[in-house]
């Protein structure tokens, strides 16, 4: 078991520094990840929320999103 748990536990880790190092567009998300795959707005990383709908939307146009479970913004460091 602390194979597993070890892995979760790095997991989580390295969502929570990514979610970090992105820009939280909030439920702007699903319209900001568009404009930047069709070059409207600047590249970078961003994060927010999307619904179960909305993320099925961005993945049937080509946009390739992460749906992760991220700790609220003041449970990160």
């Amino acid at each position: 078991m602390p194979v597993a748990t070890s892995g979760v536990a790095q997991l989580q880790q390295t969502l929570a520094a990514m979610a970090r190092q992105a820009e939280n567009v909030g439920e702007r998300f699903p319209e900001e990840a568009r404009r930047i795959h069709y070059d409207e707005a600047p590249a970078r990383a961003i994060r927010g929320v999307a619904t179960i709908d909305e993320t099925r939307e961005l993945l049937d146009e080509g946009i390739v999103v992460l749906p992760a479970p991220v700790p609220p913004e003041d449970e990160m460091h």
